[in-house]
């Protein structure tokens, strides 16, 4: 964990100190070595939330574009008793989990229904094999004509299998931890969002810059002015405009010969 109670106040790990959980409220003590970023953790090294896994820089560096008390957040479901921490909850409600560890689809699931409004970030550089598997499918990725959106027939061959049912947005960071300063590469320094759900048969991809992100999520209630639903239907109707105009033009051109 990144903040304890110390005195009834939200404190960073620091060498020798105690605290407790906010959660549970059980004593933790202050890991400040020299291998893992500084953190808090529960004496039985068990922490309270089964969901909670080890912090990388990654994840610390991205939530701390965020005010620290909205990092971290306790959210309990009122009917079963059941409580896990949101890294991130704006004061709109939307919840931002950064996902840097493999996660497997059943517990993604759990969790995109136990927060409903949400988003992820994933870590795109946790495997050697992902950002290249994405440049080699960015090939068959095609423009919709409205700016930094695009069609995925087949996104199983650009993204991690994993994501790709997901109810509610994904976004892939490719550039990680080791390039802060800004890289070179225009691809590694825009972040891919993927949408739930299909415009008839295609995955739709919208592109946001890292400052935009941030922006949205401390001002609004969800990342986009349009939610995903309404987003689809228009990429939806779109295509389907572009069907009957196609159609038109082979019975024009039959209608010619």
């Amino acid at each position: 964990m990144h903040f304890a109670l110390v005195d009834n106040k939200s404190v960073e790990a620091k060498p020798e100190l105690l605290g407790l959980c906010p959660g549970c409220l059980q004593p933790v003590i202050a890991k400040c070595g020299n291998q893992r970023i500084h953190h808090w953790a529960h004496r039985n090294n068990k922490m309270c939330d089964s969901w909670w896994e080890t912090e990388t820089e990654w994840h610390r560096s991205w939530k701390n574009n965020f005010p620290s008390d909205w990092q971290e957040v306790f959210l309990p479901d009122n009917k079963t008793g059941e409580k896990h921490i949101a890294d991130v909850r704006n004061k709109h409600g939307l919840v931002v989990e950064f996902q840097h560890s493999h996660i497997n689809p059943q517990e993604r699931t759990m969790r995109e229904k136990f927060y409903q409004n949400m988003v992820w970030v994933v870590d795109g550089t946790r495997l050697k094999r992902d950002y290249p598997r994405f440049l080699k499918g960015k090939e068959n990725i095609n423009p919709t004509g409205v700016n930094g959106s695009f069609f995925i027939d087949f996104p199983d061959e650009i993204f991690p299998s994993d994501w790709i049912e997901s109810s509610v947005p994904v976004i892939f960071d490719f550039r990680g931890i080791d390039e802060q300063k800004e890289p070179t590469d225009v691809i590694r320094n825009i972040l891919w969002c993927l949408l739930p759900g299909r415009a008839e048969r295609y995955a739709v991809l919208l592109t946001i810059t890292r400052d935009d992100f941030i922006t949205s999520i401390l001002n609004n209630h969800q990342l986009f002015e349009m939610s995903s639903k309404e987003i689809i239907a228009n990429f939806s109707t779109i295509l389907r405009q572009r069907q009957h105009q196609q159609q038109q033009l082979d019975m024009g051109m039959y209608c010619l010969c």
